[in-house]
């Protein structure tokens, strides 16, 4: 009898786990097929607005401008109709209050390009790279987050700041700074793996909250000596180095988030051990070979402001965008002066029409914008 009821306990049990096992190999299965389905849908999509569009549309696309004014005016109508741009970053001479910055944006979204909406991005890292602090919420630094020793807390911060920006009608914000260094406060940490927690859990916050984020400056400016807006800085130190110590934070966020939802940023500092010719922003070593090839990053790559003076001082705007863009730059951006901005949108419209660019490399970089903004 006893041997009976074991026997019968056993069979009970194996049927229990093949019944489990196929019960979720099922599952998995079906999860699989829907995702196939899903990005096999998504990728037709793409494919049909890219066919839809002009080389000029998809050059417009490629490029995140600054406008003047707090309000819709010819200007911005002009880079909007005739260059297509495809992002507008908002800087305190674009921001009165809350009313007025929401409506701008109303304006701008509908005249943008028809077949799609505009990236509207601003700079909101918290601390004193805070805009409009009349009338938003001035969120602590990163340092000063970072001091409390709990990485949630980014994750929060960031959660509440990516509100504040949905309201208004923002749809990217360049934060979080994933730079490794200790000498400002827009750093986390001067320890890449603190750091790379801190930055992680921001990204986190961004995504519960669907906005979508860009982490600066690749490979890392904690090092830098020259502010960017004045000069170019050199990084010294070997390969190794920079692999253990700049790069942890992008990593992490690379290896564990969606690419999708996030833009990389790329400095205008000079890392020898990479390439000694060239700044990141127009390094193809760095854009290409290393985060596009070997960290395996599949999403937007954007350009720092091309107008800075680590990159004006030294090229003129003529080939400055063509040089990014071939260094596997998807976007460009250039924050101040129409005419810049328009020197820029022509090089590289000119540059495909010559055969310097192949509009299938334009192509890729405009997948990759168009998978964003599926999203949208």
């Amino acid at each position: 009898m006893r041997k009976f009821i074991l026997w019968f306990a056993i069979i009970i049990f194996i049927s229990f786990i093949c019944g489990r096992f196929f019960y979720d190999t099922k599952d998995i299965v079906e999860d699989e097929a829907i995702y196939i389905a899903q990005t096999s849908n998504e990728n037709n999509i793409i494919e049909k607005k890219l066919n839809s569009m002009s080389l000029d549309e998809k050059i417009g696309q490629m490029i995140i401008i600054g406008v003047h004014g707090s309000e819709m005016n010819d200007d911005i109508k002009n880079m909007l109709t005739q260059y297509n741009i495809g992002g507008i970053i908002f800087y305190n001479r674009n921001m009165e209050n809350k009313i007025q910055v929401k409506n701008f944006i109303e304006d701008l979204q509908n005249n943008a390009n028809e077949k799609n909406p505009l990236f509207i991005a601003v700079d909101q890292e918290g601390g004193r790279v805070s805009r409009m602090q009349n009338d938003l919420t001035v969120y602590p630094s990163q340092t000063e987050i970072c001091a409390g020793g709990n990485p949630v807390d980014a994750k929060n911060y960031a959660k509440a700041i990516a509100q504040d920006l949905k309201e208004l009608g923002f749809n990217i914000n360049f934060a979080p700074v994933a730079d490794v260094g200790s000498n400002n406060s827009r750093f986390f940490s001067d320890d890449p793996y603190i750091a790379a927690e801190f930055v992680s859990n921001a990204a986190k916050g961004y995504e519960d909250t669907k906005l979508f984020y860009c982490l600066k400056h690749f490979p890392g400016i904690g090092r830098g000596k020259v502010d960017s807006h004045k000069d170019v800085s050199i990084i010294d130190g070997d390969i190794n180095f920079l692999i253990n110590h700049d790069l942890p934070p992008f990593v992490k966020v690379i290896n564990e988030q969606d690419n999708s939802k996030f833009m990389i940023m790329v400095s205008h500092l000079k890392y020898e051990a990479l390439d000694t010719a060239n700044s990141a922003s127009l390094s193809s070593v760095v854009m290409t070979d290393l985060l596009r090839n070997k960290l395996g990053f599949k999403g937007v790559i954007i350009t720092d402001d091309l107008e800075m003076g680590a990159t004006s001082n030294y090229n003129d705007f003529d080939n400055v965008g063509v040089q990014a863009v071939e260094a596997g730059a998807d976007i460009v951006l250039v924050c101040h002066e129409y005419d810049h901005e328009i020197k820029v949108y022509l090089s590289i419209l000119n540059a495909v029409n010559k055969g310097t660019i192949s509009e299938e490399r334009i192509n890729e970089s405009v997948r990759r914008i168009l998978k964003m903004k599926t999203q949208l």
